[in-house]
């Protein structure tokens, strides 16, 4: 796809592609809320991955879920992410750049597909699912061993950076801690033709939690979780650039990068529909 990304105030302007690889339409209210009043009702999800492209630079930052692990967990596969890169024209191989906001089991799969990627992820995240709070049931039920174990061979290997709580990637893109969710639990700030984009990750499951100041249900800390709203509203430039890892709203209000790639693939660097991100 040509790259349409220009220079301005002194920043790098990013395209953005989000990746709804994923969704469950059999998920519940009160699997994602504590204290939910209405816990029978739907509340589907869906699950994104994303693409930073700029000037001939990618950035790839989670990878999605392995569908092995997605049957076992109860979600469906819409496209691997590997599938979708290469919709977009991206060789896996080329990427030598990508972003782990946690390593829960849907953002850490196909890491082996990047064969020469360069990984950069919290030190704390690393610290928390190599440590004692993973002993408890509670903690490390959204992880995966064989996962961990390749996030320790890319460390030994060269391949896996663990940064500090505020990192500057490259210019226009920078990653920040947050917390609550898990330990590690990071935010993407990007710099693009319509301002500071912050990509929630799993900060913000919902817009809902967002709107209402509420936690979701898989916490580590959430006293951490509800701060951590407040520090994506500084980093971004309206509640309309923010974006929630798991929404299914994201779909309806942001156009597809192309229409094969329909409902797969969506443009979130340019602006959400008229009414933005309001339920």
């Amino acid at each position: 796809m040509p790259d349409k990304t220009i220079m301005t105030e002194g920043h790098t302007l990013w395209e953005i592609y989000a990746i709804r690889y994923g969704n469950n339409p059999r998920r519940t209210r009160g699997e994602n809320f504590i204290l939910e009043k209405r816990p029978a009702d739907p509340m589907p999800m869906d699950f994104y991955c994303w693409v930073l492209k700029a000037q001939g630079k990618l950035i790839v930052v989670d990878t999605g879920m392995d569908p092995e692990k997605a049957s076992r967990h109860g979600h469906d596969i819409l496209c691997t992410p590997v599938e979708a890169w290469k919709a977009l024209e991206i060789d896996p191989a080329s990427v030598d750049t990508v972003i782990l906001t946690h390593a829960h089991y849907d953002h850490l799969g196909h890491l082996d597909a990047l064969e020469n990627a360069h990984f950069l992820m919290q030190a704390e995240e690393m610290s928390y699912v190599t440590g004692p709070w993973m002993q408890r049931p509670w903690f490390r039920r959204a992880y995966e061993p064989d996962e961990l174990a390749r996030l320790v061979h890319l460390l030994h290997a060269g391949r896996l950076t663990l940064h500090g709580r505020d990192h500057e990637i490259a210019d226009g893109v920078s990653v920040h801690w947050v917390g609550g969710h898990c330990a590690g639990q990071e935010v993407v700030r990007v710099k693009t033709a319509r301002g500071w984009v912050v990509l929630a990750s799993d900060a913000l499951h919902y817009y809902e939690e967002y709107e209402r100041g509420i936690p979701f249900s898989v916490a580590f800390n959430l006293s951490d979780m509800i701060a951590g709203h407040e520090r994506i509203r500084e980093l971004a430039d309206s509640d309309d650039h923010v974006l929630p890892a798991h929404d299914p709203r994201i779909v309806q209000i942001y156009p597809a990068a192309s229409e094969p790639l329909k409902e797969k693939v969506l443009r979130v660097d340019l602006p959400p529909a008229a009414g933005g991100n309001t339920g």
